[in-house]
């Protein structure tokens, strides 16, 4: 099993380019179940999570052509032709590592009338129910049923329908606006998600006749229509929002002067405030952004309390931990959106980390340094934070379990060593 040695340091500098972002490729790619014919996406992240979505649809039947997977293809480029899907299910073996999973069923029931999806496995950082996937394909008439730990859903035509979610679900707004689209007559979602990838979602959708307007705010309106259509050209994927602040986080704690290319300030507002905030100098322009820092020693713990976008992000929580392990003073941070998204608390505490946990509070007291020392990854931003404390700690630092850092992160290692960090990838 793979590991990162990571001899920290070393300050970072030069140029990094953002990859795809994972929470659009994976609906996207679902999305292309809605046609019966080519769709084309740009700018495809290499992950683990891509290919095991990938590896799901082709189950189904559908063609896939990944241009990762061909020599002399192009590397982030999909096309994906669901006119030969003939297997609406999505089965467990299949599910178990990604929970972005749940979101064939949606474009199956909607396009078929019919779908067998597992009940979905992927990171153990607390509940993510499926019940708001399954309440709203109800209101809008399915006949849903979970038996064996599946969902077996039938539908003769999805209606539309009025649908507000008891909380803001990412996965539950993209897999109810998909299923939307083929719905006879309107659908209204309330209390929608606002994330960048959401929006982006609907453009395919839109690109390939879909009839939407709200997308990016709470409340999406939806007409649907009889059948979709490949889309006239390729979709590019927005760049992304977490890699992107992932990078920014790994600079700042670090030191050094760092520009990320293919990235979108505007989808980062609350994190760039925060590391403006610990004393990184961040400037950004038409797709890219720029942080410089003088790293330990001149850093200043910054409180702050995750939630729905464009709030604090829980999936750049862990990453920014790790810069208030090290900078001056003391921070309080409150997660509000998963249950057990602290269990790199522990593993943060093996290099020297200062923290203590009660329930959704954790308060971290900086350190003056970090000590190397052998962690283990418990799901994949915790893998983040390790890594960027590893970039910061005296000696040798071995990041075990990294199969969660591969799953969001295309080639993290590689990146990191071209902006001079001292990491390589071990057996």
């Amino acid at each position: 099993m793979d590991k990162l040695l990571i001899r920290g340091g070393r300050r970072l500098q030069g140029e990094v380019t953002i990859s795809g972002a994972k929470n659009a490729a994976l609906p996207e790619l679902c999305a292309a179940l809605l046609v019966a014919g080519p769709v084309t996406l740009h700018n495809v992240p290499r992950l683990q999570d891509v290919a095991t979505a990938l590896k799901l649809i082709r189950n189904m039947g559908v063609a896939v052509n990944w241009g990762a997977e061909a020599e002399g293809g192009r590397i982030d480029e999909v096309v994906i032709d669901a006119g030969t899907l003939n297997t609406p299910e999505a089965p467990y073996e299949l599910v178990k590592t990604m929970r972005a999973s749940i979101m064939v069923l949606g474009p199956l029931l909607a396009r078929f009338g019919e779908a067998t999806v597992s009940l979905p496995g992927g990171c153990a950082i607390g509940s993510r129910p499926v019940d708001q996937h399954i309440k709203g394909l109800q209101a809008m008439g399915a006949d849903i049923r979970v038996e064996h730990g599946y969902i077996l859903a039938k539908a003769t035509k999805l209606k539309g329908a009025r649908i507000t979610t008891d909380m803001v679900t990412v996965t539950g707004t993209e897999n109810l606006l998909m299923a939307a689209t083929l719905a006879e007559g309107e659908t209204i979602l309330e209390n929608a998600a606002q994330e960048p990838e959401i929006p982006d979602l609907a453009e395919l959708l839109i690109s390939m006749g879909a009839r939407i307007e709200g997308h990016g705010t709470s409340r999406i309106r939806i007409q649907g229509v009889d059948r979709l259509h490949a889309p006239a050209r390729p979709h590019r994927i927005v760049p992304d929002r977490i890699e992107a602040g992932t990078f920014l986080c790994a600079a700042a704690a670090a030191g050094g002067d760092v520009v990320l290319r293919n990235a979108e300030a505007r989808h980062l507002e609350a994190v760039i405030e925060k590391l403006r905030e610990a004393g990184a100098a961040i400037e950004a322009g038409d797709g890219f952004i720029r942080v410089r820092s003088e790293g330990p020693g001149h850093l200043k713990a910054v409180s702050f309390r995750t939630s729905e976008y464009p709030a604090f992000p829980t999936d750049m929580q862990a990453q920014f931990m790790a810069i208030d392990c090290i900078a001056d003073g003391t921070a309080t941070i409150a997660e509000t959106i998963f249950e057990n998204r602290f269990m790199h608390v522990n593993e943060l505490a093996r290099l020297g980390a200062h923290i203590e946990v009660d329930g959704k509070l954790a308060v971290v007291n900086g350190v003056a340094k970090l000590s190397g020392a052998t962690v283990m990854a418990t799901d994949l931003r915790a893998s983040a934070s390790l890594v960027i404390a590893g970039l910061v700690a005296d000696g040798q630092t071995i990041v075990e379990r990294i199969y969660h850092l591969d799953r969001g992160y295309d080639r993290m290692e590689a990146k990191l060593q071209a902006l001079g960090a001292d990491i390589e990838r071990v057996k």
